[in-house]
């Protein structure tokens, strides 16, 4: 695995980079996760998926960098078959699992502002948890399936891969014909666990923006309006970013890494600083928690 081949001089830098952004992403994601399991005021539903997207966000990270801080401390850029493909398997999951919690969210705000009466019974502590144990029983059931299928293929182009980790753009560089699994696999994940649930998100906006414009008050507007655009923002710059970062040639290999850097490690951070740090109850319970 040679991410920066020809870097040597940067590799310092780039050695203090990750670690920096691994380190400040799982303090702030960290920090959203105990403040909100310590005040008992964000014992919510929305508070309670956005501690699952902070729980998301830190195994992101987790799953990518500690290899590549290895690999380029040691400079032993051997990676064998069943530590790349465990990579994928973790990394696949907690993808998956942050499409679903977007999707999630946005139906939060759905209900929370076109159903308000009916909120806390249709996101009871119930079914909240019922969500939750969905939304990772499908992540970790989907990348079986998918590592599955990447397996059945075989591989015979050149055992390099440049990037900062094993990806499946990367790793299809590797083989020689794609399995008819995998086709179905990778277009089953597309419409179900993207599509789908993106043109979902979509619709619910329509309705919610629908319900905003009907609002008496410019402050009742502008209250709910401000617990959209923080969503909205997100599902912008990660979907945004990982098309973006597909849509690259094979042959730009450096446009390639720079977009999986901002998906995988820059957008951890962004989460929690657009969602959660903006938001005025975790702020206030943040300054109470560092007064203790």
């Amino acid at each position: 695995m040679l991410p920066f081949s020809g870097e040597t001089r940067s590799k310092p830098f780039i050695t203090a980079f990750f670690l920096l952004i691994y380190v400040v992403g799982v303090l702030i994601n960290s920090s959203i996760i105990t403040v909100i399991c310590l005040e008992v005021q964000l014992h919510k539903p929305m508070y309670l998926f956005i501690c699952h997207l902070s729980i998301v966000d830190i195994l992101y990270t987790s799953v990518l960098v500690p290899k590549l801080l290895h690999m380029l401390l040691s400079g032993n850029h051997i990676v064998s078959f069943s530590q790349c493909y465990t990579q994928l398997y973790f990394f696949s999951s907690v993808a998956t699992a942050e499409q679903i919690l977007l999707f999630v969210l946005a139906y939060d705000r759905y209900v929370a502002i076109c159903l308000p009466l009916h909120y806390h019974q249709i996101l009871s502590y119930r079914n909240c948890s019922l969500i939750t144990i969905g939304i990772w029983t499908v992540a970790f059931l989907n990348s079986v399936m998918f590592v599955t299928s990447v397996l059945n293929m075989s591989s015979c182009h050149s055992n390099v891969i440049h990037q900062f980790f094993c990806d499946p753009k990367s790793l299809t560089k590797t083989i020689c014909r794609t399995s008819q699994l995998f086709i179905v696999v990778t277009f089953t994940e597309i419409l179900t666990l993207a599509f789908i649930p993106l043109m979902c998100t979509f619709i619910s906006y329509v309705q919610i923006f629908s319900v905003i414009s009907k609002m008496k008050t410019k402050e009742s507007r502008k209250k709910s309006f401000s617990t959209c655009s923080s969503h909205i923002t997100i599902i912008t710059i990660y979907y945004g970013a990982g098309v973006i970062g597909y849509l690259i040639p094979p042959y730009y290999e450096v446009l390639d890494i720079i977009f999986n850097t901002i998906y995988s490690n820059i957008i951890p951070i962004i989460n929690p600083v657009i969602y959660s740090l903006q938001n005025s109850n975790i702020q206030s319970a943040l300054l109470r928690l560092a007064r203790r």
